[in-house]
């Protein structure tokens, strides 16, 4: 089994917020699939944790509204309740609580996000927005392929 999971998520109707959906598809197709198993989400669901638990390392993949947009950054992930609590959507950092506590072991996770410009009922992203994309899966690729490495 591969040692890294990369979750991108968002809503592909609500514009830049399908970064994370379209930044997944592309790196399935440009990731070495024995080494990083890709996956796409319409949201963070509790039911992730389990899988999170078997992986190294966790890459999470979302579109944000904090920076300018088309900013990217990439933030270390610890595990810990946030005040949204255990709902039908769960944050990175309390699926790697249920990961830990659950099935006994969380990977070391990363988000990486995007500054999406407009989040309206639209099913395009921004042109900002488009622009950054391809930077964002680069990004996140070339970390993988680098953690992959590593993990040998």
């Amino acid at each position: 089994m591969s040692r890294i999971l990369i979750i991108g998520y968002g809503n592909t109707l609500r514009g830049d917020d399908a970064v994370g959906w379209l930044a997944a598809e592309a790196l399935s197709e440009c990731v070495d699939g024995a080494k990083a198993t890709v996956l796409a989400r319409h949201q963070l669901a509790p039911e992730l944790a389990e899988t999170i638990s078997s992986f190294d390392v966790a890459f999470f993949v979302d579109a944000t509204q904090d920076g300018e947009p088309g900013d990217l950054r990439c933030d270390e992930v610890e595990p810990r309740l946030t005040d949204s609590g255990l709902t039908h959507s769960a944050s990175p950092e309390a699926l790697l609580v249920l990961s830990r506590e659950l099935y006994g072991s969380a990977p070391r996770a990363f988000l990486f996000s995007l500054c999406g410009e407009s989040f309206d009922l639209e099913e395009r992203l921004s042109p900002r927005v488009e622009r950054a994309l391809p930077r964002l899966v680069n990004l996140v690729g070339h970390v993988a392929r680098s953690a992959a490495a590593l993990l040998v």
